[in-house]
């Protein structure tokens, strides 16, 4: 398991493409948590956005993955989407009773909004997150441009947040939108037309900043980007902030990849961050070709 001073990973741990690099060779299915977690330290729940597991299911991730590793699971869209906050007291509570048991290895549970949801809804917003329990982290992802203006709007939701100890989730599209239109293949066109484009804001409201990044499908050029984030990663480090980090593709392949080149441009900067672990299928592939010599 990797000791990183930040926390780094994909948006799912679980991608058949990843066998014979990430993972092992001879990976089955039952292995790709455990092989993802000897290298990442953290990854998105997006599955529970639309259904939830079954509480043995749970346990099994518990039992998977290292104490250090930290899970961080997208509010189900029926509380975000379908009942747009309101009146979802017991679906919030059933969700995170449910996510409970994996105790320590809960990192902030994560509301996404839909691009729909503005300013005029904020009164739901501050009530559903002050009902919210104290004893677990979360962090909210706003699409709708009411909350990038600078305004009133915004104003009032980054205080809300941090008089609740709460972080605002960062979505930077700037990589994949950078493609030229139309980009050649198929993935790339519907990850732009899905993915929004909002400003970025470079804040750390609270004492876990959460960035999701969504890149270029070639690697290199999303280094201006990268080198951007890395270093405010180091500057929240310095700060005794615990950044995290997630690393997407338009089609997930790829992000384990761009999270490796990431890493690289934060190690450049300060060696303090530790090292990445290497992935079960490159390790194999290193000792079939030492076996040659």
């Amino acid at each position: 398991m990797p000791e990183l001073s930040y926390c780094l990973g994909c948006p799912i741990w679980s991608k058949p493409e990843w066998v014979g690099n990430l993972f092992a060779k001879n990976a089955k299915p039952g292995d790709y948590l455990r092989q993802y977690a000897s290298v990442f330290n953290t990854v998105e729940g997006n599955t529970t956005f639309y259904a939830l597991p079954k509480p043995a299911t749970v346990q099994k991730w518990r039992a998977e993955t290292p104490p250090e590793f930290r899970f961080c699971f997208k509010f189900p869209q029926t509380i975000s989407h379908h009942l747009r906050l309101q009146h979802a007291e017991n679906e919030a509570r059933a969700f995170l009773d449910l996510m409970a048991p994996l105790g320590e290895r809960l990192g902030p549970f994560f509301l996404q909004l839909p691009s729909s949801f503005g300013g005029s809804e904020f009164a739901a917003l501050e009530a559903f997150l002050k009902m919210l329990p104290q004893e677990f982290h979360y962090a909210v992802e706003v699409r709708h441009l009411d909350f990038f203006k600078n305004g009133e709007v915004e104003q009032r939701f980054n205080a809300l947040l941090t008089s609740l100890h709460m972080g605002r989730v960062v979505f930077d599209t700037r990589g994949l939108h950078a493609v030229k239109a139309p980009p050649k293949d198929a993935i790339t066109r519907e990850a732009q037309r899905k993915k929004p484009k909002v400003p970025v804001r470079f804040l750390a409201l609270g004492d876990l900043p959460f960035v999701r990044f969504v890149g270029d499908p070639v690697i290199e050029k999303n280094e201006a980007l990268l080198l951007e984030w890395a270093q405010h990663v180091v500057e929240w480090i310095a700060a005794g902030k615990r950044p995290y980090i997630f690393m997407h593709a338009p089609n997930d392949v790829d992000a384990p990849h761009l999270a490796r080149y990431f890493h690289g441009l934060v190690r450049k900067l300060s060696a303090e961050v530790g090292d990445l672990p290497a992935w079960a299928g490159m390790k194999q592939q290193a000792n079939v070709q030492m076996g040659l010599f």
